[in-house]
């Protein structure tokens, strides 16, 4: 085995220069800024644009590795040639050809975060010399690449799987939410949907609409219970080889994990997290420790409301227009509906299940990442071998 330099393997390149007075909020092509990239685009190009600057400059291959080169330093996604468009300089590839090394090699390679100085600090901006210049060591056979892949291929996939599987249990969770509390199907005394069958409504002014006889509403804020004193877990302690799972607003559901048992909450009957920066919500049915930085804890001090149902009430709110700012104020001024303890106990119970399913995936899916990530540096350096 002998290594090899990135620039043996490939030219670096990149999309050709978008301007802002390019983009759109609105339709058109996906543009993925480093903001964006592997995400969720924000903006949009004309796709007459599209299509002349992939025509006529450099434009990635399906499969090829995208690399962010600014924000995230070496963070790489799989090019799964869909229309899109990348921003210049932040995010490049190598035009690699396969005969050396092949891209799913290369994408694991580039986990191990191989970009540093010649001092041995992390860069701060990858640039094109850097990336030429970062040499994968000990580069195997073709034939061994496959083989180390496919193991940590398989790994990656599980992963996806439970992601994909958890989707579809949110997506269950949230049908049964909207057929019982928003068109009011729920099961009547006789086992059938409620308003369909004509169970009786009531028109009520502060929700401009009728709801079911006997049901209430409330606003959010005298809903809440104040949360137990705990340590807040700041973002520059979050480790990732603790027992305690650390939640906040992030878009991850996890994000880390620390030993401070002064810090962890042990929820009886879920608790709500509410991101007072990003509203982000999460519900959370398992021991964890908070995160700092606007990381709300709500917990249901009604009896007809539980835990779970609030979270799909806030789940359901909009409440972008409020821009940037404390949206947590605005979440406690919202009004949601106040239903019979029955019905709300029965949904608990169905809801408990498809979250326990969720929280089983969860955890899962930490313990093979941290399989893989053990792994992978190992099977890169030639530690580990595959027979």
């Amino acid at each position: 085995m002998s290594s090899i330099r990135l620039g043996e393997i490939g030219k670096i390149s990149m999309c050709k220069r978008i301007l802002k007075s390019q983009t759109n909020e609105f339709s058109g092509i996906p543009f993925y800024k480093i903001s964006t990239f592997g995400g969720t685009p924000t903006v949009y190009i004309d796709e007459k644009i599209y299509r002349e600057y992939k025509e006529k400059y450099s434009y990635p291959k399906k499969g090829d590795i995208l690399i962010s080169a600014a924000g995230t330093i070496g963070k790489t996604v799989i090019f799964d040639g869909e229309d899109s468009y990348f921003q210049d300089s932040n995010i490049v590839w190598i035009e690699n050809d396969e005969s050396k090394v092949t891209n799913q090699f290369l994408y694991y390679f580039l986990q191990t975060n191989p970009f540093i100085t010649t001092n041995g600090s992390t860069i701060k901006r990858l640039y094109n010399d850097n990336l030429r210049d970062t040499k994968i060591p000990n580069v195997p056979s073709i034939q061994q690449q496959n083989q180390i892949t496919d193991i940590l291929g398989t790994l990656d996939k599980k992963i996806q799987t439970n992601n994909q599987i958890n989707q579809e249990l949110e997506a269950m969770a949230k049908t049964l939410y909207d057929y019982w509390f928003v068109q009011f199907d729920f099961p009547d005394q006789n086992g059938k949907p409620y308003k369909s069958s004509g169970g009786k409504m009531v028109y009520n002014p502060e929700l401009k609409r009728e709801i079911p006889e006997g049901w209430g509403v409330e606003s959010v804020g005298n809903l809440l219970d104040k949360v137990t004193k705990a340590e807040k877990i700041e973002n520059n302690s979050i480790e990732f080889i603790g027992e305690i799972p650390v939640i906040d607003q992030s878009q991850k559901y996890i994000a880390g994990f620390t030993n401070n048992e002064n810090a962890i909450l042990q929820p009886q009957d879920g608790h709500v997290i509410f991101g007072d920066h990003t509203r982000v919500v999460k519900y959370i049915n398992f021991d964890y420790a908070r995160g700092a930085d606007g990381t709300q804890v709500l917990i249901s001090n009604n009896e007809n409301i539980s835990n779970v149902l609030l979270y799909h009430m806030i789940e359901d709110f909009d409440l972008s227009n409020y821009g940037y700012a404390r949206h947590f104020k605005f979440l406690k001024e919202k009004t949601v509906i106040v239903p019979d303890k029955e019905v709300s106990s029965k949904f608990e119970t169905q809801a408990n299940v498809i979250y326990e399913k969720i929280k089983n995936n969860i955890f899962e899916n930490q313990e093979l990442t941290q399989l893989r990530d053990w792994l992978l540096p190992m099977l890169m350096n030639g530690q580990v071998k595959v027979e």
